[in-house]
Formats: structure tokens, C-alpha cells, sequence
């Protein structure tokens, strides 16, 4: 039996972005319009300041490694969904939140709860690119930063505002292109919540 089973919905990919290579995230997080079609490779997409088989370990695995040790590299993408996004945008009370104010790669749509899909979800995409989710992109000061410039005095709102609809992070498993109007299959783990431990 296969270890993941295609779930009853199906999303849209609605843009794709880069943050450039080179690009400081101590200055800013923003992504740029990528086009309507991106060639994924196994290092990501091309030019994004995140690509790579490998990474610098950073604050988000602190508890496991020391800071700019060399790992792989499961934060390759980052996608946001139209929903949870507007479920942010209303409780900050602010019109929208643009996809370039996250630094994401990809904005989606018609995912339900799409931040808390599973690790190991895989995203199959019409071009033949597959990805499989990571985690959830935890919120962060970066994006509260750039909705800062466009809202003053509404990027503070963000954080506690975005948790469990941020996002999340996922790497390359299958090579293949990814285009806006793409129809996007989901395939879930199939695997109970683990008994071990209590979730946060």
C-alpha cells in the first residue's frame, strides 16, 4: 500500500516569485515576480537566494545545530495560500497582504488550511514538478518588516496574527516546471498524529 494517499481537493498556483540570490534579509525579505513558468531543479528555483542541496543551519534549527552548520537543504520553497492570507490581512485589519511582503515563492489557492498540511505532504503540480512539504514557515520579524512599509504601524500585528497560517516550507523531490494556472494534487502521509508527545 502506498505510504500517501491523494486527498478529495485540489489547488491552483496563482504566482510564482524570487528573492533574488544575494539578496540581505537584515535589509529585506521581498520577493520578485518570477514569470509565469519556473524550471524546478533539485537545488530549487533558479536564482533564489534559498536554492541549494545543502544550507547554512540557521535559527529555526538552533535546538539541533550550531548556527551555520552545513545541512541538508528542506527549505528550499516557500508557499503561501490566498486564504490564510486573508484570514491574516482581516485580523490585521488591513486590505490584503502581498505574497512579495512574505518573501514567499509561490502564492496558491483553493487549499483548505493549507499552513497546517502535514510534513511529507507531496504537491503535485501539471508540469511534472513534485515538491513535499518541511514544516510550517514559522512568522517571523522579516515580513512584519516589509507590511511595516507599505502599513505603518500595523507590521507589529503579524506575528501573533500569522501563527499556523504563515505557510509553509518544501523542497524538491521530482524536477519538472511549475506554472501559474497549474492545478496542484495533494497527496497526504498516511500516518496517525504520534502518541508520544503532546503538540504545542
Amino acid at each position: 500500500m502506498s505510504t500517501v494517499a491523494e486527498a478529495p481537493v485540489s489547488g491552483l498556483v496563482r504566482r510564482i516569485l524570487i528573492v533574488p540570490e544575494g539578496t540581505d534579509a537584515e535589509t529585506s525579505i521581498a520577493s520578485k515576480d518570477a514569470g509565469a513558468s519556473v524550471n524546478v531543479g533539485f537545488e530549487g528555483f533558479p536564482g533564489e537566494v534559498h536554492s541549494g542541496l545543502t544550507r547554512n543551519a540557521c535559527v529555526r534549527v538552533r535546538d539541533m545545530y550550531d548556527k551555520g552548520t552545513n545541512i541538508r537543504n528542506v527549505r528550499q520553497i516557500s508557499i503561501i495560500s490566498e486564504e490564510d492570507m486573508a484570514v491574516i490581512a482581516e485580523a490585521m485589519e488591513i486590505e490584503r497582504i502581498e505574497p512579495e511582503w512574505l518573501g514567499a515563492n509561490m502564492l496558491v489557492s483553493g487549499i483548505p488550511h493549507f499552513t497546517l498540511l502535514p510534513p511529507a505532504t507531496r504537491l503535485l503540480f501539471d508540469g511534472g514538478a513534485s515538491l513535499v512539504i518541511d514544516t510550517e514557515n514559522a512568522p517571523c520579524a522579516y515580513p512584519a518588516k516589509e507590511i511595516e512599509k507599505a502599513h505603518p504601524g500595523k507590521g507589529k500585528l503579524f506575528v501573533k496574527n500569522a501563527r499556523q497560517r504563515r505557510g509553509v516550507t518544501a523542497w524538491v523531490e521530482k524536477e519538472g516546471s511549475i506554472s501559474a494556472g497549474d492545478s496542484i494534487r495533494v497527496f497526504i502521509p498516511r500516518q496517525p498524529a504520534w502518541p508520544g508527545a503532546a503538540q504545542d
